[in-house]
């Protein structure tokens, strides 16, 4: 059985930054968050892809030991996303979103995922995200949801319904303000500990992510890399290493949740040196505890 389940997007991505340009490679939100949680614990993958997915991507999801029983292979072609990058490698332009197959996807879980003690719903209709939660045997013991301005636009109360059944709501800096509708970060964040979740998590792109747990915060910064080649997924490999860690550890006190906030944005900032994941292929745990390391270097003052 996996520890962690993870829902989301697998891609075929065409993307161009000022470093270089790609075509046809692996990409999707529960793409990367899969492999970045790999890295600490035996990811089941919930996702779909068309007929037209290529096997080196199957095989590199596999090699890397991620279950792949959740992820369904549909007649039709694979949710395709086309985007370039300018030098605020902050913003991502979309040229072309091709759903196929992924516009009529409905998520199954298999048995054996449905008692998994952790689970990630990824950035999908908040619909599918609640579907998926209800088709848990039991309440896991940690459930974070992400989420993006397409559905805060479309779909706000039931965003904010996954965000009330949720202990972890992950979002990004402009995504909170927009479904909350204030400027104010710490304002926002308190909103979403008003609705229920025991934590709220603010991606800050480059510049790290901020943590609210009560009365508390914890802010950890984004690693200073001299070679951004390209960002596309860093906030997914972030939750995926973040719930990774947790998961591995069975720990969630708040100590601990700081850690896993930590080797979260570690795998993220290794994630951006390359395109897809290329970056992460040949990455081992001692290159990981390595950047950790300097990161607590970075804080300590």
């Amino acid at each position: 059985m996996p520890q962690l389940v993870i829902l989301g997007a697998v891609a075929l991505d065409d993307i161009r930054t000022p470093f270089g340009r790609r075509k046809n490679i692996a990409g999707g939100s529960a793409f990367y968050a899969s492999v970045a949680a790999s890295f600490f614990t035996k990811p089941g993958l919930v996702a779909v892809v068309g007929k037209d997915y290529p096997r080196e991507h199957l095989r590199f999801l596999e090699s890397r030991g991620i279950d792949t029983a959740g992820l369904e292979v549909a007649a039709g072609n694979t949710f395709r996303w086309n985007g370039f990058y300018d030098f605020d490698l902050n913003q991502a332009h979309t040229v072309k979103t091709e759903l196929n197959v992924f516009a009529d996807f409905q998520p199954m879980l298999p048995e054996a995922y449905r008692q998994a003690p952790f689970l990630f719903l990824g950035n999908i209709s908040p619909q599918l995200q609640l579907d998926v939660l209800g088709q848990m045997r039991k309440r896991p013991r940690l459930v974070m949801s992400d989420t993006m301005d397409y559905y805060i636009k479309r779909e706000r109360k039931n965003v904010l319904k996954v965000v009330r059944e949720v202990d972890v709501a992950l979002m990004n800096d402009g995504e909170a303000r927009m479904l909350f509708k204030t400027p104010n970060l710490v304002r926002a964040a308190r909103e979403i500990l008003k609705l229920d979740s025991r934590i709220a998590i603010i991606k800050k792109g480059e510049h790290g992510a901020v943590l609210f747990y009560d009365n508390r915060f914890f802010a950890v910064p984004g690693y200073p890399l001299e070679t951004v080649r390209d960002p596309t997924g860093a906030g997914d490999c972030f939750a995926g290493a973040m719930l990774g860690y947790l998961a591995k550890t069975r720990d969630l006190s708040e100590k601990n949740v700081r850690k896993a906030l930590v080797y979260g944005s570690v795998v993220a900032s290794f994630n951006a040196e390359d395109f897809s994941c290329d970056a992460l292929r040949g990455l081992s745990m001692t290159d990981i505890r390595g950047r950790y390391n300097e990161f607590k270097r970075f804080v300590q003052f």
